[in-house]
């Protein structure tokens, strides 16, 4: 796949081969995305790039025969004004530029853990520099057009504010960044909407940088701007940002050396970890006040995640590290110590920030979940939410709800775990509530009505955990069971209509039947004084005699009950009753008798 397309840069590259024209355009700006789009810089591998331009210049050497010798002897060749006959020769010093600049990148990701290697960042962006400051030298002369002319300026610019960015001249940085803005936008304005994208996409490159330059100089305005463009922004643009701000609060970071939560006060020793608690702070001021979609807010929401994730990671290693620290799962005797605090702490903000996520998921899908008008849902090319996808993120909400009063140092807090009983109940009648509408569309009516009283019951009973509270105000949550309540009154109300229409549709058939009796609907043997044409008959279904036949009365066989048989008396039958009178010669004598030879004769 990389060398078909590989090759088709080189057949692009082959296309724009000696010309005879004297002036060369050079798109700059479109010819580094287009191939930092295809070859790595879309996943961020800053590696796979700088082969790519090794690559390439190698083959535009080639192709130009413009090699520096061969393996046996190297000749120094310079680009030089009357050497250009091709706009390929102005590719060369671009690609040269682009490979050290991928390569200070590559090295600058590796730094993270080693800092030596940021001598050799800045080593690589100067040399990119050099470059770049080439091609625009070569771009001044009468053989490019203006636009070539205006490309050329701006990227060196921006390249050489990338070298006092990491140098940290920050009143130069904004000098030589200001004037790429300025180009760049000069240059969108001239071109069509196509063209146009591509530079205001370097526009919002560029701004980040400007305003964290200006915040280090001393505006402290700057931040706000900072986290204004983060909450706009998405994608890699985002991920710039970030690092930016990460940046900044690194510098903050080192006034924050303790923090206040629950009544208790602990120290916060790691930068990491305060950089973190500043980015929650801020993000949490700009979340309520900002007007942003919802893909933006998730879009925070995640990074916030993701800030959150690596600082609990420090506090667990130095939960390892401290001997006073009892194992996960066994309960502690006493108030905890600082770290375990501090760790119950992050985890109870990636908990309820997770929650926070979780339930703009929700309202987003909410959207979705009522039928609209096929017109409208078509032109819309939106899909239609489900209940069940709205039970899965109640059931995540109440399992994070479920892991907060279990984590060490909260168990004796009675506020927080009633705070936490309240919500409990209100998702749970909010997850009650879609899966009585998830059983209504299969017409389950029995389980969808019961369900629904589940709903309004738990709805009830988190009203009168919020009124038992009063530490925090609980106008918010108030308002919005009264509007579950009501709203799952008018869809049980529906739901039961629902039923009792779905139980009459068996007898529609039966209701479109005709009780008058009329001249067709007769049996035969009842007119067989009356003539009807064989249209008017249905062969097929003759009715002769009626079927099954009317009632009619019938005499009734009368039932005799001899009442008075058990109070007669019968006479006595025992003298006419045979008896046996006994055999002669029975007895004893009779048995001798026969014994010696005599019995009957």
């Amino acid at each position: 796949m990389a060398g078909d397309e590989e090759s088709m840069t080189d057949v692009a590259d082959e296309s724009q081969g000696p010309s005879q024209k004297e002036t060369f355009t050079l798109e700059i700006l479109s010819i580094i995305k287009e191939s930092q789009q295809q070859h790595g810089m879309r996943h961020g591998d800053y590696q796979r790039y700088r082969s790519y331009c090794s690559r390439r210049l190698r083959r535009i050497r080639k192709s130009l025969k413009f090699t520096y010798g061969n393996r046996n002897k190297y000749v120094k060749r310079q680009i030089k004004e009357d050497v250009i006959t091709d706009v390929r020769f102005l590719y060369l010093p671009l690609v040269c530029a682009e490979r050290a600049w991928s390569y200070a990148m590559q090295l600058k990701t590796e730094g993270n853990t080693e800092p030596r290697k940021r001598f050799h960042v800045i080593s690589r962006l100067r040399k990119a520099v050099k470059y770049a400051t080439e091609l625009e030298t070569l771009a001044q002369s009468d053989k490019c057009d203006a636009r070539s002319k205006l490309e050329a300026q701006a990227y060196c610019a921006w390249m050489k504010g990338m070298v006092f960015f990491e140098l940290e001249q920050w009143e130069d940085c904004i000098k030589t960044l200001s004037a790429a803005k300025t180009i760049y936008e000069k240059l969108a304005s001239a071109l069509n909407e196509e063209q146009r994208a591509v530079y205001m996409q370097r526009v919002e490159e560029i701004s980040p940088s400007i305003r964290y330059c200006a915040y280090n100089i001393g505006d402290e305005s700057a931040i706000n701007d900072l986290v204004q463009m983060r909450l706009k922004s998405g994608g890699q643009m985002s991920t710039n940002i970030d690092s930016l701000l990460a940046q900044t609060r690194e510098k903050q970071a080192a006034t924050l050396s303790e923090v206040t939560w629950r009544g208790r006060t602990v120290p916060v020793r790691n930068e990491q970890v305060r950089a973190f608690l500043l980015t929650c702070q801020e993000n949490e001021q700009q979340l309520t006040t900002a007007v942003m979609d919802h893909e933006g807010k998730v879009s925070v929401y995640e990074s916030l995640l993701l800030q959150c994730k690596d600082a609990l990671q420090i506090i667990r290693e130095e939960l390892r590290a401290d001997p006073t620290a009892k194992p996960k799962g066994q309960r502690q005797d006493g108030p905890v110590s600082g770290v375990q605090y501090l760790h119950t702490y992050l985890t109870y903000i990636r908990l309820t920030k997770t929650i926070e996520r979780n339930i703009l998921l929700a309202e987003s899908l909410k959207a979705n979940l009522q039928p609209r008008d096929e017109t409208e849902q078509e032109n819309s090319g939106q899909k239609r939410t489900k209940p069940q996808d709205l039970i899965r993120l109640y059931d995540i909400i109440l399992q994070n709800l479920l892991e907060i009063p279990q984590l060490p140092g909260l168990e004796s807090d009675l506020d927080l775990q009633q705070e936490v009983s309240a919500k409990t109940l209100k998702y749970k009648a909010n997850r009650c509530f879609f899966l009585a509408q998830s059983y209504s569309q299969v017409k389950k009516w029995t389980e969808a009505a019961a369900l629904f009283e589940r709903a309004i019951s738990h709805a009830k009973s988190s009203i009168k955990e919020w009124k038992a509270i009063k530490t925090r105000p609980v106008k918010n949550e108030m308002t919005e069971l009264d509007e579950l309540i009501q709203q799952v009154n008018g869809v049980k109300y529906s739901a039961q209509a629902a039923s009792i229409l779905d139980s009459e549709e068996v007898t529609d058939s039966l209701a479109k039947l005709s009780v008058t009796p009329t001249a067709n609907s007769a049996p035969v043997s009842q007119r067989l004084g009356q003539y009807l044409s064989a249209a008017e008959v249905n062969p097929a279904k003759p009715n002769l005699v009626p079927f099954p036949p009317d009632f009619k009365p019938v005499p009734c066989k009368p039932l005799f009950f001899d009442i008075a048989l058990n109070h007669v008396e019968f006479p006595s039958l025992e003298e006419k009753l045979e008896t046996k009178k006994a055999a002669p010669g029975a007895g004893i004598g009779g048995f001798l008798r026969g014994w010696w030879g005599g019995g009957k004769k």
